[in-house]
């Protein structure tokens, strides 16, 4: 009984702290999505991390206050995802695959302002690669 009601617990805090994100509508090509945005330091800590499941076309934005060489891992992160790394001009500058509870680096080719995470394999089911432009990023909450 005691495990059933730390789990429960858990999970009402963990969604509890998602629910705090804002949402945006985004588009990358035809496609239509909507992103939780990481823009403080402690959401783009905690991401993903913990959730079991993504529903599709939902992703996480991630907005750094700096334009920089960013990198993502997968600590704590049980669903498999895909990153974009985005410039400054919403324009996508490479994508990587990422795999749950590793600590592999996965980084961005070119200076970037943000990141996004979509459930594994998402951008090339929909067509989206490098070069692909995203609306929408000018709604974007600034950095804090």
């Amino acid at each position: 009984m005691k495990r059933l009601l730390l789990c429960m617990s858990f999970c009402f805090v963990a969604a509890s702290a998602s629910a705090e994100m804002p949402l945006i509508e985004l588009k990358a090509g035809k496609q239509t999505l909507t992103a939780e945005v990481a823009s403080t330091d402690p959401d783009r800590m905690q991401g993903l991390m913990h959730r079991r499941m993504l529903p599709e076309n939902r992703g996480m934005l991630f907005v750094f206050s700096n334009v920089a060489y960013h990198g993502m891992w997968m600590k704590n992160t049980f669903i498999p995802l895909s990153v974009a790394f985005i410039d400054d001009k919403g324009v996508i500058i490479n994508i990587e695959d990422m795999q749950p509870h590793t600590l592999a680096a996965h980084n961005a080719k070119q200076p970037v302002r943000f990141a996004l995470e979509m459930n594994l394999g998402w951008f090339r089911k929909h067509g989206i690669a490098p070069g692909t432009k995203l609306e929408g990023l000018d709604r974007v909450p600034a950095p804090r």
